[in-house]
């Protein structure tokens, strides 16, 4: 008699993208704390259900524009509301600026909008956070992650990239990245492809 399938499990989830993030930490050579590590590997792990991403809008389910989020935290009734919109606006920004950072190309906004939001966000969190009350076991990661936002977006674009997430190949994108962000691994992608660009020139040279 087979056996029947196993069930994939949040602690499964949890523990894929706990690996996934090791090794891309490890290779960007970026050092964050075991409780930034864990709160990114609990991010991931939590949009794997799509409707803690997206809202439902008159068009149909859709991701709140960045904006409107920060609206959000600045017009809140009350510290603990500002706090969690805070939240969410940094979690949105660095989740999909990571994961589908190439799908950001030809939009309106670039990667670059989404860390300055989340990166901004994060501080602003942390700088007004006192008790922070959650389930998270771990000390504040939120200032952390505001000084290491670019980097970070670097390792979760690693894991994106290891998940099938994003497409491989895309030259013209990863200049695009590193120009606007100074992403040093869409640099390292660059180089691997023979291609040293130059803020002081306008065209790509490859060797």
């Amino acid at each position: 008699m087979m056996n029947a399938p196993a069930l994939v499990t949040t602690l499964n989830v949890e523990d894929y993208f706990r690996g996934q993030l090791t090794t891309a930490l490890a290779h960007r050579e970026l050092d964050i704390s075991i409780g930034t590590a864990e709160y990114l590997v609990r991010l991931l792990s939590s949009f794997a259900d799509p409707a803690l991403l997206f809202t439902r809008g008159a068009d149909g389910l859709e991701i709140k524009p960045l904006a409107m989020q920060f609206a959000d935290a600045v017009y809140a009734d009350g510290q603990q509301q500002r706090k969690v919109a805070l939240k969410r606006l940094g979690d949105i920004a660095l989740f999909i600026a990571g994961m589908f950072s190439r799908s950001l190309a030809r939009k309106v906004v670039d990667v670059d909008y989404y860390i300055a939001m989340g990166g901004a966000a994060y501080r602003d969190l942390n700088a007004a956070l006192t008790i922070y009350v959650t389930n998270f076991p771990y000390a504040n990661p939120f200032g952390e992650l505001a000084r290491k936002f670019s980097a970070v977006v670097d390792v979760l674009s690693e894991v994106a990239d290891e998940s099938n997430l994003g497409s491989r190949g895309d030259t013209l994108r990863d200049f695009e990245i590193w120009l606007r962000t100074g992403s040093q691994r869409a640099l390292g992608n660059l180089h691997g492809r023979g291609v040293f660009p130059s803020r002081q020139m306008t065209s790509l040279t490859r060797h």
